[in-house]
């Protein structure tokens, strides 16, 4: 990182905590100003859920707690920024499941290819006994999670056509630093590259990488449509996004305004899950009409190479975990039923 980006981030982090240590008033009532950084750009659904448990937060408190929702990797990226909150230095960090997953190492569980069937399965594991495990072995850490945006399903998007597993052979693409996730695209025969997300686009550009992965949607929000004119539907991971509080910012809520706060927290995060689901579907026909084709292939056939690398690599899970992703399936299958 060059010197004058590093100045730049740590004096916007400087007013950032002096902003929110700084006592302000309400209504004739003391109040607390917290911030909550994303990576995500402005325009993401994951941001707009933020501003939207930020607007809730507010009305839920009568104004006695705000939220300054800072967007665009402006403090850095999802490791530095979850390592501030860890520290006590930045009041709400936002990161993906596998960030997580490196101080809270039975969550690679979550960090398994095709791990669920659909969203109701994904949804009964972060909100029932997965999502509780995850929170108590946050305490240790000094993190409250106090919710789970999510990112879903993610899909492949390439410069070439990707139709088969065939088609992996010799295409470079980034992916987040996960060996579960970089061991999957091994597997299909691609070379995979993690990177931090604000180095993507420039990676594209300058051709270092001809794929990448996320939510349909990031690929029109990003603007990697510009390069990346095909979309494989891989579907292989469900990417939860963890709102992740320092214990010192946790500790400035009211006592009498935890409940609120947490209720408004939790409307804000199924806003931006409805809100990622009508985004991913708006941003097909937007990229369609942008020149993006998008195309099928058989998961069956990833999802058995990707077990076969599974097995060769010796990945193991914790059993209480395990059994937690179990009881999610039932659960979402009795649902349905």
């Amino acid at each position: 990182m060059k010197k004058s980006s590093l100045a730049a981030k740590l004096i916007a982090l400087s007013a950032c905590l002096l902003l929110s240590a700084a006592p302000v008033y309400a209504k004739g009532k003391s109040s607390v100003r917290f911030i909550m950084h994303f990576v995500d750009p402005a325009s993401s659904p994951y941001v707009e859920g933020g501003k939207k448990i930020a607007e809730l937060v507010k009305e839920k408190t009568d104004g006695q707690i705000t939220i300054d929702v800072l967007s665009d990797g402006e403090l850095g990226g999802e490791w530095d920024t979850l390592e501030m909150a860890v520290e006590g230095k930045l009041d709400i960090a936002t990161c993906a499941n596998s960030v997580l997953t490196n101080y809270i190492p039975q969550m690679n569980v979550l960090d398994q290819a095709f791990l669920w069937k659909n969203t109701d399965e994904a949804h009964a594991a972060i909100d029932g006994t997965l999502g509780d495990l995850i929170r108590e072995r946050a305490l240790s850490l000094g993190l409250h999670i106090i919710g789970f945006e999510e990112s879903g399903f993610r899909n492949t998007f390439s410069t070439k056509p990707i139709t088969s597993i065939e088609d992996f052979q010799g295409v470079t693409i980034r992916t987040l630093e996960n060996k579960y996730h970089q061991a999957a695209f091994a597997s299909f025969g691609a070379t995979p590259v993690a990177m931090p997300y604000t180095e993507v686009n420039a990676a594209l550009e300058d051709g270092t990488i001809d794929a990448c992965e996320n939510a349909t949607a990031n690929c029109l929000n990003s603007g990697y449509y510009k390069i990346t004119k095909h979309v494989t539907n891989t579907q292989h991971a469900f990417v939860y996004i963890a709102l992740c509080m320092s214990d010192d910012a946790w500790s400035r809520i009211p006592e009498d305004l935890t409940k609120p706060f947490l209720e408004a927290v939790s409307e804000g995060v199924a806003y931006e899950r409805e809100l990622l689901s009508k985004a991913n579907e708006d941003a097909v026909e937007k990229l369609k009409d942008l020149g993006v084709e998008f195309h099928e292939i058989d998961r069956e056939v990833l999802k058995e190479a990707y077990l076969k690398a599974s097995e060769e690599n010796g990945f193991r899970f914790d059993e209480t975990w395990l059994k937690a992703v179990d009881e999610a399936v039932i659960s979402a299958a009795h649902q349905e039923g």
